[in-house]
């Protein structure tokens, strides 16, 4: 059996998490496939898969093996496409990651017009507000908040959000506005974290300080934490893409902007070290222009 095409079978098995589903997408026959699968297990010597009667799963070793069957199949394509004079078209799946709420704003609209642009495509958004191995993962790209720490990555800026304190118009005018990041601490304050320890807000402008903030309501939900705040409840800190369709809707209002730290980048990351394929290029080309037009995030 040729063995790319066995490694092709494989890993349409597992992102179509089922035999079945994978034979008729190859249009081939669940028994082919099943071979196929057999075959790799046989001069690997490892099990790849676990199978029950409703899923399938990857083993550890199955794990590993998906993503350097991804990466060379990926290579294999570019090969093909530089040797026949062509630049490649892109093809396969794409998948990303992302902070969750930054996600569901920005990447998935940019996700299906990349769908929409290339038919052949099929996309994958995982959202976690935690950071992710893409590397361990078998993830294509990372959409990351935040300072750049780990130079292994190849890292494009495509925007700048803000640290903001907000509150609702009602909550302001029962409670007053804090004219300095002092008066915090007659506020209530809910804070968006998994701690019970004080927090640490810092502050910018002329203060550059942090200041310990006690909160008297917390949550592991920014959607939580910004409801409350259009309740009333309290005030906020979130960054300034989480609150801005409440701040357009008048729902939400600005405090201390004299005092704001410096703001955080926004990176499109992806693993060096190799040449990308035609999928990463274009959609970061894509991504690029969308996410730095737009001036909520810029």
């Amino acid at each position: 059996m040729d063995r790319f095409q066995a490694m092709r079978i494989f890993v349409r098995v597992v992102e179509a998490q089922s035999f079945a589903a994978a034979a008729r997408e190859l249009g081939s026959s669940p028994p082919a496939v099943t071979r196929a699968v057999a075959f790799l297990e046989d001069i690997t010597g490892a099990r790849l898969l676990t199978r029950t009667t409703r899923s399938v799963s990857l083993t550890e070793p199955g794990t590993q093996y998906y993503n350097d069957c991804k990466r060379l199949l990926g290579d294999l394509e570019e090969a093909e496409a530089a040797a026949g004079g062509a630049y490649a078209r892109p093809s396969g799946t794409l998948t990303i990651t992302a902070p969750v709420l930054f996600g569901q704003m920005y990447v998935f609209p940019v996700m299906t017009e990349f769908l929409d642009l290339y038919p052949e495509m099929r996309g994958r958004v995982l959202l976690f507000d935690r950071i992710v191995n893409i590397v361990e993962e078998g993830i294509d790209l990372a959409l990351r908040i935040g300072n750049m720490a780990d130079s292994s990555m190849s890292a494009i800026k495509v925007g700048m959000v803000r640290r903001i304190i907000c509150g609702s118009p009602d909550y302001f005018a029962r409670h007053g506005r804090p004219k300095l990041p002092t008066d915090i601490g007659t506020h209530n304050v809910i804070a968006f974290t998994g701690s019970s320890t004080p927090l640490e807000w810092q502050f910018g402008g002329d203060l550059k300080t942090s200041l310990s903030v006690t909160s008297r309501l917390q949550t592991n939900s920014i959607e939580a934490a910004r409801k409350a705040a259009i309740g009333g409840w309290g005030l906020v800190r979130l960054l300034s893409y989480q609150a801005m369709p409440s701040i357009e809707a008048g729902s939400l209002e600005v405090v201390l902007r004299d005092y704001e730290p410096e703001a955080i980048p926004i990176h499109i990351v992806h693993p060096e070290g190799r040449h990308a394929p035609a999928k990463v290029r274009a959609f970061i080309d894509l991504a690029v222009d969308r996410l730095r037009a737009d001036k909520r995030i810029n």
